[in-house]
């Protein structure tokens, strides 16, 4: 009768389009799953001028530590003078990065080919997060 109360990793695919790396992540990304997404994301972050897009869309749920990951993410991307790009339909995502302060902080797009031809326009850089 006792039910295991662990869940499988983050189920995730990998490409690469014109030199960008495009993660599409599926399920859900909280507590249990975040540190499995965390060993597979530091290695894409690690290099130098890293160019990453993470595509939400499929993921049915997102809590405070996985907010945390797109953080500790973003920042490294930043600190080795990279990109990263979310791409989230609807409104959900957006809401939930609005009500806690993130709204202004993620390049965010409603669909994967507006993130990969879109090019910033470099006038600034954004400040790391602090997590």
């Amino acid at each position: 009768m006792s039910e295991a109360h662990t869940k499988p990793p983050p189920c995730h695919t990998e490409h690469v389009v014109g030199g960008t790396t495009v993660v599409e992540l599926h399920g859900e990304i909280d507590l249990l799953t975040a540190s499995a997404l965390s060993a597979r994301l530091d290695p894409l972050t690690a290099g130098p001028c890293p160019d990453l897009v993470l595509d939400l869309r499929p993921v049915s749920f997102i809590d405070c530590s996985g907010l945390a990951l797109l953080c500790r993410t973003r920042n490294r991307v930043l600190a080795r003078y990279g990109r990263l790009r979310l791409v989230a339909e609807g409104p959900h995502f957006r809401r939930i990065l609005r009500c806690t302060g993130l709204a202004g902080v993620f390049e965010t797009y409603p669909c994967l080919p507006e993130a990969l031809r879109h090019i910033p326009d470099g006038t600034s850089v954004p400040a790391m997060v602090a997590v």
